[in-house]
């Protein structure tokens, strides 16, 4: 809740002037700001403000007058309006007011995560640090990532708190926030613009916990949490039993061999190796997959649902695909369950643990066994079998299509489903998407880091200082390296970084890489077997990256040219 003084000192008539004030109480309201507002008149001043008023008062609005500004508001954050603006639409006036930065400014407690826990999560928690010192708000940020939740809030910062500002591309639990404004958007606009963000967050925050706001302002928009964000959920916990199982699997094949995973190998410790990663890992992934997504739409009474389903799908040879449908499934059909399903007060912890998990998992199972599964078996047995069987031009154009995928969004949700389509053929010992998609993710920042170096001209004093960890990034095949550089100028840099991973794919595709291995970018490439046709791989690799750097150096103006 804000707290806002005014002024209403122009304008044609006392009556005008008088429905102004009421339009700004009114939108005031509704947004639950506390307002308090001076009208001047020919006949005198109504509702005269206290300098006690003014004094806690976090911003002040004029509205209509032609001096330069009234001293008493010295210091404050003052925003000025026209009497027509606040006729036309208050509550716009009022959300410019509640988006500027009073002195001490507001706090603000954040969660940033992306699926992957990498790259998005923590650029986008540096965005909102340096946007709230900008404005001069308070600001503590718990980044979920893949190593769990990294600077956790208190209790004691949450009850502090203004309002909590969720940027995540997956879901996130909001249990802890009951009775606090929240503002739920993605990654992207803290990383692209976070003061506009925080802007957007101290206007349209909504109360959490099932006290509704009091009619909410026309024209705020709502957090989304679709499919997409659901996929994005299962896919960020599915990742580590990838990444663990493809490590085993890879050092299984350096202890063991090309017959490590022979029979006789079986109690050696390279068995041990692939048993623990082909065996485990990958076979919890496609499970893991389904229930998270199904956990994502239907909170914890969804987890059964999807999770069994997507096993399901892996033993009928369903797959990634089949435990995506199982999971959307399970997750849709558990909360339409816990919707449907009334039951007496004394009774209603039974729906939870036990009516929603069994009947959920039921209505999945049986879908799984008697519908679903043997089509998407046979789908994905089909697209096995081309993809395996492609060579030449048909290899040339996949690598094309995911490199340039990998390049378009860096991050975004068509770089996911190339990143995801790939991960998921693992499991099918599918293994040349999966090298191409990781070539080509590499590539848009080891363009960028090399253009600095050789095109400095081209670009101001802190991209090229940033050039050497944008290429840190890209060693690590995090593609989101690059994006402060798309952001700044995409329509020169989005080209280019597409041009070169699509080279770096396709030549991958074409060599017939094979790659073991979901992640770590060069940092897994000297394991045995992990990676094959080594030498033609990191040709790919160059070469996406020279060309992506050639380009930009040709494309980009000097820096500080305007543009013409």
């Amino acid at each position: 809740m804000s707290d806002i003084v005014a002024i209403i000192a122009g304008g044609e008539g006392t009556v005008t002037r008088a429905l102004a004030a009421e339009a700004l109480r009114r939108a005031a309201r509704e947004a639950g700001h506390d307002i308090e507002i001076e009208v001047r008149t020919g006949e005198g001043v109504l509702d005269p403000l206290a300098a006690s008023r003014i004094a806690v008062a976090g911003v002040a609005i004029e509205v209509g007058g032609s001096e330069a500004g009234d001293p008493r508001f010295a210091g404050k954050a003052t925003i000025r309006a026209t009497l027509a603006d606040v006729l036309a639409d208050a509550a716009a006036v009022l959300g410019r007011a509640a988006g500027t930065t009073p002195p001490g400014g507001r706090r603000i407690v954040a969660i940033t995560s992306c699926p992957t826990g990498i790259a998005h999560t923590f650029m986008a928690a540096e965005g909102l640090l340096q946007a709230a010192k900008a404005l001069g708000h308070e600001i503590r940020v718990e980044t979920q990532g893949s190593v769990g939740a990294g600077t956790p809030l208190t209790e004691d910062e949450i009850a502090a708190a203004d309002i909590v500002l969720i940027a995540a591309d997956r879901q996130v639990d909001l249990g802890r926030f009951g009775g606090k404004r929240v503002f739920q958007s993605g990654t992207k606009p803290a990383i692209n613009d976070g003061k506009a963000l925080i802007a957007r967050a101290l206007d349209e925050a909504e109360l959490q916990g099932g006290t509704a706001r009091p009619a909410a302002r026309t024209g705020a928009r709502k957090p989304r949490t679709g499919p997409y964000k659901h996929l994005m959920t299962g896919v960020s916990f599915m990742i580590p039993f990838v990444t663990a199982g493809g490590l085993l699997i890879a050092l299984a094949f350096a202890f063991g061999g090309i017959h490590a995973t022979d029979a006789a190998q079986a109690h050696s410790f390279a068995g041990a190796l692939f048993e623990i990663g082909a065996k485990s890992a990958f076979t919890l992934f496609v499970p893991v997959l389904g229930g998270y997504i199904a956990y994502s739409i239907a909170d914890r009474p969804g987890l059964a649902p999807g999770m069994i389903g997507g096993l399901l799908a892996s033993l009928t040879g369903a797959g990634f695909l089949g435990a995506i449908l199982a999971g959307f499934i399970g997750g849709y059909a558990t909360r339409w369950l816990n919707e449907i399903l009334r039951l007496p007060r004394g009774l209603q912890g039974l729906k939870p643990v036990l009516l929603l998990p069994v009947l959920g998992t039921l209505f999945t199972g049986l879908l799984m066994i008697y519908v679903i599964g043997r089509p998407v078996a046979e789908l994905l047995h089909l697209m096995t079998h081309v993809l395996r069987s492609m060579q030449g031009s048909s290899a040339l154009a996949l690598g094309l299509l995911l490199g340039a995928m990998m390049a378009f969004d860096m991050g975004g949700p068509v770089n996911k489903a190339a990143y995801t389509f790939s991960v998921g053929l693992l499991s099918a010992q599918v293994y040349t998407p999966m090298a191409a998609v990781m070539a080509a993710g590499m590539t848009p920042p080891l363009g960028i880091a090399l253009a600095t170096r050789l095109f400095a001209s081209r670009f101001n004093t802190l991209e090229r200082e940033s050039g050497l960890s944008t290429g840190v990034l890209g060693l690590s095949f995090i593609t989101e390296g690059a994006i402060p550089y798309a952001a700044e100028d995409p329509f020169r840099v989005i080209p280019c970084t597409m041009t070169g991973s699509a080279i770096a794919g396709a030549i991958s595709m074409v060599a017939d890489v094979k790659l073991r291995v979901p992640h770590g970018g060069v940092f897994v490439l000297p394991i045995p077997n992990a990676v094959t046709h080594l030498g033609l791989y990191v040709v790919a690799i160059v070469a996406g990256s020279m060309l992506t750097a050639v380009m930009l150096g040709l494309v980009k103006k000097p820096a500080g040219e305007a543009d013409g």
